[in-house]
């Protein structure tokens, strides 16, 4: 058993940065980490190799994909499958959210299907 602490909490990025991600556990099968952009800022990623769960545990925005679009704020639970283009847009208020990847985010060398 390991306690995580300060998983999905707010932090701001540094000044030059657009938004911060910090990763808090990674096993084989599966990483854990925080990812925070602030109220107004812009999502910089790029789709991922591995699937993807996102938990709101602050802020406001809508997440956009090339399904749909939808608003989330606390207590959302979004998934992501690998590969597919996702992006944090109308940030709202500081945007903290809690990322679960699995396996291991970069753990793939592959392109996603």
């Amino acid at each position: 058993m390991e306690i995580i602490k300060g998983a999905g909490e707010w932090a701001r990025p540094a000044a030059e940065a657009a938004s911060d991600w910090v990763e808090h556990l990674k096993s084989p099968d599966l990483s854990i980490g925080t990812y925070c952009i602030p109220a107004g800022g812009v999502d910089t990623q790029s789709p991922h190799t591995e699937d993807e769960i996102y938990v709101v545990t602050s802020g406001r925005a809508r997440i956009v994909t090339p399904s749909g679009a939808a608003e989330v704020g606390p207590g959302a639970v979004i998934f992501v499958p690998a590969g597919e283009e996702h992006r944090f847009v109308d940030i709202s208020e500081d945007l903290a959210l809690l990322v679960v990847f699995g396996p291991a985010y970069g753990s793939r060398t592959d392109t996603p299907a």
